[in-house]
């Protein structure tokens, strides 16, 4: 998935491709992050001004 445009998307429709990745590609957010070149304080203010913070024991943005 290719998520390079993602800090200009909607962070409603994001989300479930943040989630996606999450649960079938990346261990993590940091491994996230990193194979998708996203700044992940930027990606984290970004949803969490939407009202979605990452889980990390859940690995997905709720």
């Amino acid at each position: 998935m290719n998520l390079s445009n993602a800090l200009n998307m909607d962070p409603h429709l994001l989300v479930g491709l943040l989630n996606t990745e999450l649960r079938d590609f990346s261990e993590d957010l940091e491994d996230l992050v990193k194979t998708h070149d996203l700044d992940r304080d930027q990606l984290i203010a970004k949803m969490e001004a939407a009202g979605y913070i990452y889980q990390a024991g859940q690995k997905q943005f709720r």
